[in-house]
């Protein structure tokens, strides 16, 4: 009966999100998959499989497709680019052959993205400027980067006024619907925010003071990007959040939880070096640096590059990009964390309660276990 209600609410948001007029005169995105080459059978194959990533009931498959539908033409979205490498970008877009995922993105009223737009200069600016007041407090924003913050923020500057990206950050959240800050530099400040910090880069929410959902990752998969979208979409509200702001349905658990390599873990059988036995047989990389038991994200899941694979199972450890702070705390990144306290987990209800004692600790309790679980393997 819960289910039902949730059902027939986010059924009558879909329907009346429905009935609003268009934005543009693109074609639906149904005629887009299936010159893709994608069938309706697979569209919602890939609708199931972002429900149960959404955290879902299987039943609510077909309110996730209809959303998916209705994304494209319906709802602007205005991206800005700051202080980054545009991978966040690059994940979403730039896959061997379009996914339904990307497509979407492709097709969704996309009002200012400064990689994929064609207009440039005086006529780009023009663009976000319109987009900013013609669908005010009706966007959604999304911001790929850190941001150079306080007396530093004319190291980043945007456009041929030359605003600072802060001003552009500010101004475009201003009248946001809902904002994302799109891979780790955005969410936490990334590497541009690594000691010494020379520009004092900041994340988007210490520069906006708007609460702003995380999608952090260097970079996150299309499906966080995109399913994040979807999931305003249906619900209209922001998700469940984790203490750093992150979606629970997608930074719920540690890589650690579902790692194809945690069996050999909990049998004390690891990789010593790149390139031995163990590496050819699959053991557990942690103590040649991956850190996955302390870093919450779904890419054991979710994986990347149309679902194929991932860095822990083409054999490098998880280098915890999804952290704050990664590129000072998780380093090296070959090396295991051993006795070094670890400052960034906190005692967050993301967490197993199992999982919560052994890191809270610190990392010397999961070098211990290891340990242990050698010397009886060797027993």
């Amino acid at each position: 009966m819960e289910y039902q209600e949730l059902y027939d609410k986010l059924s009558a948001r879909l329907d009346a999100l429905a009935s609003k007029a268009r934005i543009d005169d693109r074609e639906p995105i149904e005629a887009v998959l299936e010159k893709n080459g994608i069938s309706r059978r697979d569209f919602m194959k890939w609708a199931a499989g972002t429900t149960a990533a959404l955290s879902l009931p299987l039943s609510f498959a077909p309110l996730v497709a209809q959303a998916a539908e209705l994304a494209a033409g319906r709802i602007p979205v205005v991206w800005l680019h700051m202080a980054e490498c545009t991978g966040c970008s690059e994940s979403l877009l730039r896959s061997d052959a379009p996914t339904i995922d990307s497509l979407i993105f492709d097709y969704i009223s996309l009002e200012y993205h400064e990689t994929v737009m064609a207009a440039s200069g005086w006529q780009a600016e023009a663009n976000l400027e319109e987009a900013i007041k013609k669908y005010k407090n009706s966007y959604i924003l999304m911001v790929e980067g850190g941001i150079p913050a306080g007396n530093s923020e004319f190291y980043l500057t945007v456009g041929p006024h030359g605003k600072k990206g802060a001003e552009h950050a500010r101004e475009a959240a201003a009248n946001a619907m809902a904002i994302f800050a799109i891979g780790t530099c955005s969410s936490f400040g990334g590497v541009q925010a690594a000691r010494p910090n020379p520009t004092n880069a900041k994340p988007l929410h210490k520069i906006t003071g708007k609460p702003v959902i995380n999608v952090p990752g260097c970079p996150p998969s299309e499906k966080n990007i995109v399913g994040n979208v979807l999931h305003f979409i249906l619900f209209g509200t922001l998700p469940a959040l984790d203490s750093y702001n992150r979606p629970k349905w997608a930074y719920g658990l540690r890589i650690h939880d579902l790692c194809e390599r945690r069996g050999h873990f909990d049998a004390g059988e690891f990789v010593q070096q790149f390139g031995d036995e163990g590496a050819k047989n699959g053991y557990c990389l942690y103590k040649v640096g991956c850190k996955g038991p302390y870093t919450f994200n779904n890419c054991s899941r979710e994986r990347f590059n149309q679902h194929t694979s991932w860095p822990v199972q083409a054999g490098h450890g998880c280098i915890g990009c999804s952290e704050p702070d990664f590129w000072d705390v998780m380093g090296p990144f070959e090396e295991p964390l051993a006795s070094k306290p670890f400052s960034s987990i906190d005692a967050d209800a993301t967490a197993d309660k199992i999982g919560v004692a052994i890191l809270t600790v610190t990392a010397i309790g999961m070098a211990a276990h290891a340990a242990i679980s050698a010397f009886k393997k060797a027993e």
